[in-house]
């Protein structure tokens, strides 16, 4: 795979940037199985990767990070998703807040926190409300603290599905400010008393994403880092979405791997086989192919979809230095949640249905825990269960036929 940045900065080798960390990815899928199996939560490898500028992959070169675009940096999440599932899916929230902070007006607090990252900060995810709450309500508030001095907040609230936050040095948490109503991004200092991270997830795949309940009480946020929420960048939706597309492209390129790898070197066959070999077995080979052709379809998706993305990023900088217009702005971040959207319904049943099909490579020895083979499958089936697929069906098939745009933000919450 090779790609060259289509933006007007000066072009980013793909091949070059990737070479950087393919050695970490190395490290990292060798050790993925076990890690799982041991639920061994990756901080590690994690903070290899952050040490290594990973995080920064998207700040511009002359601001000291990497300067990837949109499509080299989903690139580089497959590739590690292809490694370990988990932890593309826990840097999810960390690159979504380096996008806002990329489109964000020029100032020191932009320059701040692109140092941050260039430094190795983290940023995890803490938006989704514990329990019933109605779709759209927020229970977790800002207020002013007169004790900390002028601009001291104090946040309190309980947050669920946490991906990345145990890993993090910064919570992106949606809140309420009491003082004004306003709904903002809190940007919480995780290493603080009164922030707790629980590791409590408990679905059968993407078990060391570090996801679960993070809890605020009377933690401490400056007001300069209290963030409009209306004002975050239009294509969040998408990029959420495309993260992850990155996971299951990445899972089926993972399972061609590791069941290349069983079919290479298994010894047993049967009598009615097709080859008194294994592993020239044509018709053990065709499914090994047709994985392989669903790894391509899903990497060509992330592409297509991530092309997308960049030109609703360009599209933000033009809009905020009066090239285009705000409507011409709109019509590009709809087309990238689009593209998101139907990458979405397109990918989602044909990986989970590839890596099911990979298990006609082998024999009964595809089910053995000691293998482990089955986590590809389970980790891209529960990545395939965020965002329901067949809702992004029904709104495609509501624009094609009548012209209905698709929703760019969405809540959950129980029905009122």
């Amino acid at each position: 795979m090779s790609q060259q940045t289509n933006t007007r900065d000066a072009a980013v080798d793909y091949d070059r940037l990737a070479a950087h960390f393919r050695p970490i990815f190395g490290r990292i899928a060798a050790g993925a199985s076990a890690r799982e199996k041991d639920h061994r939560l990756p901080h590690e490898e994690i903070r290899e990767l952050a040490s290594a500028g990973f995080g920064a992959l998207r700040v511009p070169v002359a601001d000291g990070g990497l300067g990837a675009s949109l499509p080299q940096l989903f690139a580089l999440l497959t590739e590690l998703a292809a490694a370990d599932s988990n932890i593309s899916q826990a840097l999810r929230a960390h690159f979504a807040f380096v996008e806002d902070r990329l489109v964000a007006a020029p100032g020191p607090g932009r320059d701040q926190w692109l140092g941050r990252f260039v430094r190795g900060e983290l940023v995890g995810n803490s938006w989704t409300e514990v329990g019933a709450v109605a779709v759209g309500d927020v229970l977790t508030k800002v207020s002013p603290d007169a004790s900390l001095g002028r601009g001291g907040f104090r946040i309190n609230g309980t947050k669920y599905y946490s991906t990345g936050s145990i890993y993090a040095d910064w919570l992106d948490t949606y809140a309420e400010r009491t003082d004004t109503g306003v709904r903002v991004i809190a940007a919480v200092s995780s290493r603080q008393p009164g922030v707790a991270h629980g590791d409590d997830w408990d679905g059968f795949g993407q078990q060391t994403t570090g996801t679960g309940t993070s809890t605020f009480k009377n933690a401490v946020v400056e007001e300069e880092n209290l963030f409009d929420f209306d004002t975050r960048f239009k294509y969040q939706t998408a990029f959420y979405q495309v993260v992850l597309l990155a996971v299951l492209a990445g899972s089926v390129r993972a399972a061609e791997r590791e069941f290349a790898d069983e079919v290479r070197r298994r010894s047993r066959t049967f009598s009615h086989a097709a080859a008194p070999v294994w592993r020239e077995d044509p018709q053990i080979l065709q499914v090994i192919g047709e994985i392989g052709a669903a790894g391509f379809a899903g990497e060509a998706i992330v592409d297509k979809a991530a092309q997308a993305l960049e030109s609703a990023y360009r599209a933000a900088l033009d809009a905020r230095a009066g090239r285009i217009s705000t409507e011409r702005e709109e019509e590009i971040n709809d087309l990238a949640e689009l593209a998101s959207a139907e990458g979405q319904v397109a990918l989602t049943p044909l990986a989970v249905n590839a890596l099911s099909h990979a298990f006609d490579s082998l024999a009964a020895s595809a089910t053995s825990t000691a293998k482990n083979l089955d986590r590809h499958w389970r980790n891209a089936r529960t990545a395939g269960n965020h965002n329901p697929w067949v809702y992004k069906a029904r709104l495609v098939g509501d624009r094609s036929v009548n012209g209905t745009e698709l929703p760019r933000v969405w809540a959950i919450g129980a029905a009122k």
